[in-house]
């Protein structure tokens, strides 16, 4: 077993977040450790304004922190995010981590296809031609295949999602971060989304989800609950 196994993928030391407003200091994050081990779907949990965005937020490295320290092992190499360049943070975020959002940020005036070749274009890893070739193939994976040339306005919010998951997935990265991927779908569409998640995770991914709804805390490997900026609890399945 290598070294880098031996570790875990993401680690938070001492993770601490405050925002200042003309009110003073709000802290959003209190002192956050937490250990993020490879292949696991790992779910936190917490009502709204509880830190759980902002916590995410450290994860991608889009946030600055106030103090402690954010570490991707991965690739042979120990990354520490804050200490980056915002044009290496950039381009280490287009092929480390993908990004699911609740609202799907899918852009209205491209395909399908071509919203799932964007993130391969701007980190400039394949070749146009192969770009195109992948996000056909990932819209097939998510079972939109016949619907690649169509505006996202044309599909439904369900279809909408499994566009983004197919876009978060574009550049192959080994994590994907998800906030509230589910929290604007039905029952039975969240369940489809749920589906792919589990198979991603098969596949050897590392999923890492918030969500305000601890009725699903039971499709996660493992889950922490965040209460006004502090970890709680966490259970193994």
């Amino acid at each position: 077993m290598t070294l880098e196994n031996e570790k875990p993928l993401i680690e938070l030391k001492n993770v601490v977040k405050n925002y200042t407003s003309e009110a003073g200091i709000f802290p959003a994050l209190k002192d956050v450790n937490l250990n993020v081990e490879r292949g696991e779907f790992l779910g936190i949990i917490g009502k709204s304004g509880a830190g759980k965005s902002t916590l995410l937020n450290m994860f991608t490295g889009v946030d600055q922190l106030t103090s402690g320290e954010v570490v991707f092992h991965a690739n042979g190499t120990s990354t520490s995010l804050h200490e980056m360049s915002e044009n290496d943070l950039a381009l280490w975020r287009g092929r480390t981590i993908g990004v699911i959002y609740q609202s799907f940020q899918l852009l209205p005036m491209l395909t399908l296809a071509q919203n799932v070749m964007m993130p391969m274009d701007m980190s400039d890893l394949y070749h146009p031609r192969k770009s195109r070739e992948r996000a056909l193939e990932l819209l097939d994976m998510v079972e939109l295949i016949e619907h690649a040339h169509k505006l996202p306005a044309y599909i439904s919010g369900g279809q909408q999602q499994r566009v983004a998951i197919a876009r978060a997935l574009a550049n192959d990265p080994p994590v994907i971060v998800a906030d509230e991927p589910t929290g604007s779908l039905d029952s039975v569409t969240a369940d489809h989304i749920f589906q792919l998640f589990e198979r991603l995770i098969q596949s050897g991914r590392t999923i890492v989800m918030v969500t305000h709804d601890k009725g699903l805390m039971p499709r996660f490997s493992r889950h922490i609950e965040i209460v006004d900026g502090e970890l709680i609890n966490g259970e193994e399945r």
